[in-house]
């Protein structure tokens, strides 16, 4: 099932551009002066990467929480979005809950639960469809996010980018499956370990948490160059069961640029493999997408090099389980 939700990104993308025009969104009693996303896993992840595309165009803050608590600053004039793929995410369901208590202006990204109840009675939701893993929603729930702050008039409007991305995958199936297969071939039998610019995290987030949950394996990531000042001294002996997946684009700033090749020399003499990824695309959305998209293969493809259901996730049913328990 899980190669079937994967093979029909691009379709989500596009499906989630028409989802997104029909969001009942309302007008807020105030004006805002400030984003918080609220969301965790597959659900939150999405509001990582929403305020990294961003980064240059918004000019107001925008803030992720992936807690239980929210900060002290969010009041009347917050704009909070709650997404939660299930609904029923307690950590999320919490800060519905504080941020109503300080009167921000709330919007839910859900498939259904108890959330889209609550957003009913205050009047702001996109309800997207159900019955899929939220690690394999992350298209609807990044294009919604995208569109609630246009809509708020906090951020530049994305829907061309997203469709353009939509189509660059379609083009580019073959070629990023089989450089997905290739990838996962080198990993078979190492630890990944991820690092990306500080601009780029959210994309290596989001393959560190395919990895585990797909692939079932246990990874790492850093972002330089923050790395370069701690991580980095680690780097100091022969690990032959690690491999290095570097996230590069040709827009990267210069010192970045340079900092990595340094780094690059480093990880060639002491890591078993070194990996560059490379996305296509002509803009920040289409090579975002771009990268999603093979990581999404690759830990598929990972998963079954090693003999595992990528869908299986008893070890977090168990938790849900134990915590609703008690």
């Amino acid at each position: 099932m899980m190669k079937e939700l994967i093979l029909r990104f691009p379709a989500q993308l596009k499906e989630a551009v028409a989802l997104a025009g029909k969001a009942v969104l309302t007008a807020p009693s105030n004006h805002l002066e400030n984003v918080l996303i609220c969301g965790l896993g597959g659900s939150g992840i999405g509001g990582t990467i929403a305020k990294e595309i961003l980064h240059g165009e918004s000019t107001l803050p925008i803030d992720i929480v992936k807690s239980y608590s929210i900060p002290a600053y969010v009041n009347k004039h917050t704009l909070v979005i709650c997404s939660s793929y299930s609904g029923n995410t307690e950590e999320t369901l919490e800060t519905f809950k504080q941020a109503k208590e300080r009167d921000a202006h709330i919007v839910c990204i859900t498939s259904g639960g108890q959330l889209l109840e609550l957003a009913k009675q205050d009047g702001s939701y996109v309800l997207v469809p159900s019955g899929m893993p939220p690690r394999a929603c992350l298209g609807y729930s990044l294009t919604q996010i995208l569109h609630c702050l246009a809509f708020y008039g906090m951020a530049p409007v994305h829907t061309s980018h997203i469709l353009e991305a939509a189509n660059l995958l379609e083009r580019e199936q073959e070629f990023i499956q089989k450089e997905a297969h290739l990838i996962a071939g080198r990993l078979k039998e190492k630890m990944p370990v991820i690092y990306s610019t500080s601009l780029h995290e959210g994309v290596a987030i989001r393959l560190r948490q395919q990895f585990n949950e797909n692939a079932k394996i246990l990874c790492w990531h850093h972002v330089l160059p923050e790395m370069n000042h701690n991580e980095l001294v680690g780097w100091s002996r022969k690990y032959s069961d690690l491999a290095v997946i570097l996230f590069r684009d040709t827009d990267e700033h210069p010192r970045n640029e340079l900092r990595i090749e340094i780094c690059k020399k480093i990880f060639e003499i002491h890591a078993g493999d070194v990996i560059e990824i490379y996305p296509k695309g002509k803009n920040a959305v289409e090579k975002i997408f771009y990268w999603i998209h093979l990581g999404d293969w690759l830990s598929l493809y990972l998963a079954e090099m090693r003999k595992v259901d990528a869908m299986d996730i008893k070890v977090i049913d168990r938790l849900k389980k134990e915590l609703s328990e008690k």
